[in-house]
């Protein structure tokens, strides 16, 4: 009798305190509760994901932790980039227009996923240990220094252009062209063997110095 009474007590302290129509709660591995994001409001996970799309961009342009863009990869922020870039660079649809040569809006869009597409591949045979999605995430985020270097070069653009102008830009792109190279080696450097690093770097840098040459030739 007392143990069957003990066991009553037992079920009563232990029951499930959850509240009806309250999120669910469960907690991770580190101790921290994750909550289940089907029962949160519509605006709290766009919140969310804003504030992971911009932590991966400040990883970016501050490359330290290695593993934040291959943790929790997304194609949000490469598709923002490509979308601005593409826009950007296209070329004036006037015939009468002969100062806009740029590339036409598909154009930059393809160059910038089929090459994305064509590093990953590369990486991927070259026995790298990363998903293709998680490489395509990390080659479109790294794009941030050379947007930001279109920007500048699109300002400088306003005035009338000297040499001087011309070089200021040429030197905004090659920084541009360099942070991004930097990054993405130092996000993809660490997922290919030791020995095969010069492989894998090579298209990273022809990838971006494609596109680099895109916002410097834009005139």
């Amino acid at each position: 009798m007392d143990a069957r009474l003990d066991m009553f007590d037992g079920d009563m302290l232990e029951g499930d305190m959850s509240i009806p129509g309250a999120p669910k709660r469960t907690t991770t591995q580190n101790g921290v509760p994750d909550y289940n994001t089907l029962d949160e409001p519509i605006k709290e996970t766009v919140l969310r994901d804003m504030r992971a799309v911009g932590v991966k961009f400040y990883h970016v342009l501050y490359p330290k932790e290695k593993s934040s863009l291959l943790r929790d990869w997304d194609l949000w922020g490469p598709l923002v980039l490509c979308t601005f870039m593409a826009t950007i660079l296209q070329g004036s649809s006037s015939a009468d227009s002969m100062a806009d040569n740029g590339p036409e809006f598909a154009q930059v869009f393809v160059i910038v996923w089929i090459g994305a597409a064509i590093v990953t591949l590369n990486s991927k045979l070259l026995g790298g240990n990363i998903s293709f999605f998680q490489s395509v995430c990390v080659l479109g985020y790294c794009l941030t220094p050379v947007a930001l270097a279109l920007i500048v070069c699109r300002v400088i653009l306003l005035a009338t252009q000297t040499r001087l102008l011309f070089f200021l830009r040429f030197v905004t792109t090659t920084m541009g062209f360099a942070w991004a190279t930097y990054a993405s080696f130092i996000f993809l450097g660490q997922s290919q063997p030791p020995h095969r690093k010069p492989l894998a770097v090579y298209p990273i840098f022809l990838f971006f110095f494609i596109i680099s040459w895109l916002v410097l030739s834009h005139n």
